[in-house]
């Protein structure tokens, strides 16, 4: 067979805020419609429909120390120290995130310098020619990231990317919408370097799609419910449009990056896929079934983090390779053979899949 240039995932890392917070917080919380109206249920009602709905229990909170720089850094720095590689010797540092540093005490948004040039200086690499750069996209910047880095990577221009994704949406989110108890806080990172072989390994396909005609504003910044709040800006979710394209599209891109890797839905060992709620993601693992005319998704093929972690946008997949990879997801495991799907959907909207095989 021809040797050929392949993007191999070297190394992982992770950061989890050690803030927990649990549904119970919420309790205190006055709970507004869009119009600032409240609701006819008490808020133990609302959480509980809110927990089976989403299957979130707890969420993790960035300490105030801590801003999305510094846990990409922390991530980044594990990813590093796992893949073995010289920091000096990285051609690119993409961060993909969607809100810069916020801070504890002023929520605006910090993009000056970018996130990457911070986690870049954060993790004391000098050299130049190491390229660092932020990408918003969404909830799929960091699988964006990839995609883009496997492009780098195949041209032979360059042997190495370290992407990152980071958030602190608990601190762009509104505390009178029911949303804000979905969103959370941490950072994921993985090393992709360039890697020759004979035989397909590393990331095999991707495809991506970008919907605006009425779907840009589904996500979107706004003011709070309630009325008597200043002019500041919250991030708001229109959570049943969001589901129904989701649902429609995301299946059907997964299948297109499946048959561009001239692979079936038998040949994937695991689906790990953006957690923003858990029956969402369950309905579109299971409409991707079908896709092939199957009727339920075997056990244990589509791994979850969500329950206990929340949405960490960008943060999210990323986070949870890093977890199986270090053998820290009881009952998943990924092994060096196993052809994996990484998907992702959010603002824009946008949507992405990485067809992946682990390497020796």
């Amino acid at each position: 067979m021809t040797d050929r240039i392949y993007s191999v995932i070297t190394g992982t890392g992770s950061y989890i805020p050690k803030r927990k917070i649990p549904n119970s917080d919420f309790l205190k919380n006055t709970f507004l419609d869009i119009k600032g109206a409240g609701f006819d249920k008490k808020n133990e009602e609302i959480i509980e429909k809110f927990s089976e709905i989403t299957g979130i229990r707890e969420r993790r909170y960035a300490t105030d120390d801590l801003m999305a720089s510094d846990m990409g850094a922390l991530a980044g720095e594990q990813a590093l120290k796992a893949s073995g590689i010289d920091p000096e010797t990285l051609d690119y540092i993409i961060i993909a995130h969607n809100f810069g540093d916020v801070r504890p005490d002023n929520i605006r948004v910090d993009m000056l310098p970018s996130l990457a040039s911070r986690v870049k200086q954060k993790l004391g690499i000098k050299n130049p020619s190491c390229i660092a750069y932020d990408l918003p996209f969404g909830c799929p910047g960091w699988l964006q990231g990839v995609i883009q880095s496997d492009y780098f990577l195949r041209s032979g221009d360059a042997k190495s990317a370290l992407i990152i994704g980071t958030e602190t949406l608990s601190r762009v989110c509104d505390p009178h919408d029911r949303d804000s108890m979905i969103y959370a806080d941490g950072a994921g990172a993985t090393l992709l370097e360039a890697r020759h072989s004979t035989s397909p390994t590393g990331i095999l396909s991707h495809a991506a799609r970008t919907d605006t005609e009425t779907q840009a504003f589904y996500l979107t910044m706004n003011r709070s419910y309630n009325a008597n709040c200043d002019d500041t800006l919250y991030l708001k979710m229109e959570g049943r449009k969001l589901y129904q394209y989701a649902l429609s599209h995301v299946p059907e891109l997964v299948k297109t990056s499946l048959d561009k890797a001239g692979l079936d839905l038998d040949d994937i060992h695991k689906v790990l896929i953006h957690q923003a709620n858990e029956k969402m993601d369950e309905a579109i693992l299971a409409r991707l079934f079908k896709l092939y005319g199957k009727n339920a998704p075997p056990e244990g093929i589509m791994p979850m983090t969500i329950s206990t972690l929340g949405n960490t946008s960008v943060a999210t997949v990323p986070t949870m390779l890093d977890l199986i990879l270090r053998g820290k997801m009881n009952g998943h495991r990924i092994s060096p053979g196993d052809t994996v799907v990484f998907a992702s959907v959010g603002a824009g909207m946008n949507i992405n899949s990485v067809v992946y095989r682990m390497h020796d």
